[in-house]
């Protein structure tokens, strides 16, 4: 089985802390679907995959990819399903902001396959959403949400914004309400982070936008763990909520080490072993390269060590629920062989961080503790070769 990214680079409006690869001019929308269209139907990669592929999973992202018109997003679906042999029942996802959706767009996305909605919500509370720069409004937002499950969309996710200036503890437990009292079926929870080259670290960089509060951050982090516990939904990974039996099945595959094609500029694509690569983030590059050359110098290639591969596994592993699979008969970390000798100095590392009372060690795994999901990267990073 394997999964397809379709990333879609365009935007109605820059968001101050985004450092995605997107446009916000459209004058160069045709071009690069006609562009992508051959991209999918070249079948062609810079390292041999093993056939045939299985998409088990499709989600086409951004960017804003509820931007697309109804035929373009139609003819796109069905393009990958032209090339590429889908599995029974698959999860389509299509990402979509609150200001894109009204019940006509609704329909049309399901009569293209569409069966998932990941909607950018960000915050419900208007003042959060102006100081993001987001193109929608808090009415927008719980609107949007109504109007998907009228249309008839039952699998939803929305994503949340916690650890801003203008969001107080009583603010981001009404947001947290407020989405559970909406339907949706899963959450994706996020501490604003300051990425290089975005708005937000330039208003920081110049004394216009205080520092985050990594303070706020952890405690809105800690509320977030304890409000799922009492309200039923399964923290699944460190970021990723879900009422029970509906886990993102695309980004779990991710996490699992399953291939993955991606499509569009700056989208990544993995072979299930050590190769991936990255084309171009840059449109009219990207346009070029496939209307003129065939893909030619379209992707980065990076073919990763087994010690990078143990590394990747080791990180996702730990934000997972089910944690860093391990088997001492084998000497196998998360499906990877390595030699006596390294496998017990990792369990030994891990030993050091259980007895901080950051994680536990079972016969068939190694599990984050509540207090060891603040400091998940600095303990992967600990575990690492």
């Amino acid at each position: 089985m394997a999964g397809i990214y379709i990333h879609i680079p365009f935007c109605s409006k820059a968001c101050h802390y985004c450092n995605f690869h997107f446009s916000t001019s459209l004058h160069r929308k045709e071009a690069f679907l006609k562009a992508l269209h051959r991209e999918i139907a070249a079948q062609q990669f810079p390292v041999p995959l093993e056939r045939p592929l299985t998409i088990s999973t499709l989600y086409i992202g951004g960017g804003t990819p509820s931007l697309l018109s109804y035929d373009e997003l139609y003819q796109l679906v069905q393009q990958v399903k032209n090339n590429y042999p889908f599995e029974s029942g698959m999860e389509i996802t299509l990402e979509a902001n609150p200001d894109d959706i009204n019940s006509e767009k609704l329909t049309g996305w399901k009569q293209a396959g569409i069966n998932r909605l990941s909607i950018g919500v960000q915050s419900f509370r208007q003042q959060d959403l102006e100081w993001m720069n987001r193109a929608h409004s808090a009415t927008q937002a719980t609107r949007a949400i109504e109007l998907a499950r009228q249309a008839g969309f039952e699998n939803l996710t929305i994503d949340l914004i916690y650890g801003t200036p203008t969001l107080e503890d009583a603010a981001w437990l009404e947001n947290l309400g407020i989405a559970n009292t909406l339907g949706i079926t899963h959450l994706s929870c996020y501490a604003l982070t300051v990425e290089e080259k975005t708005a937000l670290h330039h208003f920081i960089a110049k004394g216009k936008v205080a520092c985050l509060d990594e303070e706020k951050q952890a405690r809105h982090f800690e509320m977030l763990t304890q409000w799922a516990e009492e309200h039923g939904w399964e923290q699944y990974e460190i970021s990723n909520l879900c009422r029970p039996g509906h886990r993102s099945k695309h980004n779990s595959a991710y996490w699992a080490g399953t291939p993955y094609l991606g499509f569009g500029p700056s989208a990544h694509s993995f072979d299930g072993k050590n190769n991936r690569w990255m084309a171009v983030a840059n449109n009219a590059l990207y346009i070029k390269a496939w209307m003129e050359n065939d893909g030619a110098g379209t992707y980065e290639i990076e073919t990763l060590t087994k010690e990078q591969q143990l590394n990747e596994r080791i990180m996702t592993g730990l934000r997972r629920m089910e944690g860093i699979p391990i088997d001492s008969a084998l000497q196998t970390i998360s499906g990877i062989q390595t030699t006596a000798a390294l496998y017990n100095l990792f369990i030994k590392e891990a030993k050091k961080s259980e007895e901080e009372g950051l994680c536990r060690i079972t016969q068939t795994a190694i599990l984050l503790t509540e207090s060891g999901k603040l400091k998940a990267d600095a303990l992967a990073a600990g575990l690492f070769f």
